[in-house]
């Protein structure tokens, strides 16, 4: 309200859908997060005066200002800055899961977008490279009904964006978003396939 920030989007209600996936998560794995995942960086430990100095854009911003708002990065839990445009975070995902599987991490890259991030481009070249690839990626798509201002009738014909795994050759997983404990088992499965050589998977948190 005082016009300091350019803008900040919010995850209210979004909380059960990121702190289950954060516990399915380990030290090793990268995080390619999109604008409203800070319940993953509070609980892995980025704190709030990071956020701050970060849409502050003030002298301790890691970024030294030369980010926009609600762009944070948090070097120590391997999460690389928030992408702009919508859904790029999921082709540099792809490809980051990609040097992983060639350099033998046994890790996995998450990449976090919302429901409006499927009618990006890099959302189906993302999936598609990680499906030939059978690399290390999950797709965590969390679905809150609106992207922006579009429903979701608007944004797909599918019955669900899980559903959409199929034409890449991975598993499609939905889940109630709002049972924290159903978002870590599907997580926490997610994880061990990725991590064990079994590819990516799509999870459609609801």
């Amino acid at each position: 309200r005082q016009g300091r920030i350019g803008f900040f989007v919010p995850s209210l209600g979004q909380e059960a859908s990121q702190i289950g996936a954060a516990y399915a998560m380990t030290g090793d794995d990268f995080l390619f997060p999109s604008y409203r995942t800070h319940s993953i960086a509070l609980l892995k430990g980025m704190s709030l005066k990071t956020m701050y100095d970060q849409m502050w854009g003030n002298k301790a911003d890691r970024t030294k200002g030369r980010q926009m708002p609600n762009h944070f990065t948090f070097r120590e839990m391997n999460w690389v800055s928030i992408s702009s445009p919508i859904g790029t975070q999921i082709s540099q995902a792809a490809g980051a899961a990609r040097a992983a599987q060639i350099r033998g991490d046994a890790i996995a890259v998450w990449a976090w977008f919302g429901d409006g991030g499927t009618s990006s481009n890099d959302f189906h070249a993302g999936l598609n490279f990680a499906g030939v690839w059978k690399s290390p990626c999950i797709f965590m798509c969390e679905n809150n009904h609106w992207a922006i201002s579009a429903p979701q009738e608007m944004q797909t014909a599918s019955p669900s964006f899980a559903a959409k795994a199929v034409a890449y050759g991975m598993p499609g997983i939905r889940v109630d978003g709002n049972d924290v404990l159903a978002v870590y088992e599907a997580c926490r499965e997610a994880r061990e396939r990725a991590a064990s050589g079994g590819g990516p998977t799509l999870i459609e948190t609801v």
